[in-house]
């Protein structure tokens, strides 16, 4: 029979290190918008091992997504690197922010401050912004504590062209330990009874000056991730699985690497979208290529434009002989939307948008055997070390390796294909499913 780590079923009762340093707070070190604020952070990043990132961007707000802050815990100091701060006039009118903040785990209290950049777009056209490749090097040598890793590493790739080397990322980290809410906030209120904000998930992180209570919410992502990994950490080290979380970290690290690339053909589809024929597919591709230039231009989302229902409607409405109009449209964007309807309705049949039709073949007997036999695997593991069992693997993966037993490389990490019963089939031998021998129920 497979033996799993011990560990316990219930994570309620777990004790916090005794090395564990615990910070509360409500305010950041200092908002870094110079060369010489940048300069003392990287100080302080190369006395450490291990450093604690987050990122903001302005995706609700713009065309192309950007870079606006970057937040940085080491051990002792929170910092919010500015990405958008004019080197030239770093501090000139702006607002130094000074308040009072009690470290409650030593009773005494400590002043930070921020400065906030003249610019409040940030940096103009021309101007130089702060260098950040000097801080790209010296975190690429550090461990990187993130909390839901994806989203920031590929934010960091395309925005300053930063790939790290070794991340800790505590969302794997708490679902490995059998937590299923892993949520920040729900793993901070865990560990160590605070209750973080939320009312600035959807703020306009291009803004300058940024408000306090902005500034506040921003570093209250990275001010817990440090002590939140070494209570992660020191649980999977007695569950004998902190190599299970270096393999899927690793996963990570690699998967973000990979740029995701859509069909040209496909961008204009949308979810109702399949329900639309002939034309009235036309007109919604003609209007949603409409709406992308529009977007472009006005350097705002796409659906500050048109949402996507509007966009359904609109294509139907012009095909039925209806004008649709919005009253939040300028006199020329009236003007180019209809043009744009009219356009696509004057397309030949034959230049209509091809009815997309599902591929792959229904399984056969075979197939649905194998993926029923990873299901049982997984799903005793998963009932063994409480885990959820889409964490294993999802239902998408164990259909594709029952499919092709070649996919498991690519889609499972080790400890994974260790739980499924699946090793690695020897060159030359036959290409039947490598399963283990089933334990014993």
């Amino acid at each position: 029979m497979t033996q799993y780590p011990e560990r316990a079923r219930r994570h309620s009762d777990f004790a916090i290190p005794s090395g564990v340093v615990i910070r509360h707070s409500s305010f950041p070190s200092g908002l870094i918008a110079t060369s010489a604020q940048l300069g003392e952070l990287l100080e302080k990043i190369e006395r450490v091992d291990r450093v604690a990132v987050d990122t903001e961007a302005d995706s609700l707000h713009c065309y192309r997504e950007k870079l606006c802050l970057l937040q940085i815990s080491v051990p002792g100091c929170d910092y919010i690197v500015d990405p958008l701060a004019d080197v030239a006039e770093p501090a000139l009118g702006g607002q130094p922010l000074q308040l009072p903040q009690r470290d409650r785990t030593s009773n005494a209290n400590r002043r930070g401050w921020a400065i906030q950049p003249l610019q409040r777009t940030g940096c103009p056209p021309g101007a130089q912004r702060i260098d950040l490749e000097p801080l790209c090097a010296a975190l690429e040598r550090k461990e990187i504590v993130l909390h839901g890793a994806d989203f920031d590493l590929r934010l960091l790739r395309r925005g300053l062209n930063f790939s790290a080397r070794r991340i800790f990322d505590t969302v794997i980290a708490a679902r490995l330990v059998g937590i299923r809410e892993f949520s920040l906030a729900a793993l901070v209120k865990r560990y160590f009874g605070v209750e973080l904000g939320k009312g600035s998930q959807k703020a306009n992180w291009g803004r300058r000056p940024l408000p306090a209570r902005m500034i506040e919410y921003a570093m209250n992502d990275t001010h817990y991730l440090l002590s939140l990994a070494d209570c992660l950490e020191s649980q999977l080290r007695g569950h004998d699985q902190l190599d299970w979380l270096w393999q899927s970290c690793q996963r990570a690290i690699e998967q973000a690497a990979i740029e995701r690339v859509r069909d040209e053909d496909e961008l204009w589809r949308m979810r109702g979208s399949a329900s639309l024929r002939g034309q009235e597919a036309a007109v919604l591709r003609g209007l949603w290529q409409w709406r992308e230039n529009e977007a472009e231009a006005a350097d705002r989302p796409p659906f500050h434009i048109l949402q996507n229902h509007e966009l359904l409607n609109a294509a139907t409405s012009f095909v039925s002989g209806s004008t649709p109009d919005y009253k939040h449209f300028s006199s020329r964007r009236r003007q180019t939307f209809r043009e744009a309807a009219q356009t696509a309705m004057r397309l030949p049949e034959s230049e209509w948008p091809l009815l997309r039709r599902r591929s792959g073949t229904r399984p056969g007997q075979e197939t649905v055997r194998r993926a029923e036999e990873l299901r049982r695997r997984r799903d005793r593991a998963a009932k063994e070390l409480d885990l959820e069992p889409s964490f294993i693997a999802p239902r998408g993966t164990i259909e594709a390796i029952a499919t092709n037993e070649t996919h498991a490389t690519t889609l499972l990490v080790p400890w994974q294909k260790e739980l499924l019963g699946i090793k690695a089939r020897p060159r030359g031998l036959s290409r039947s499913f490598p399963f283990e021998d089933s334990p014993a129920s």
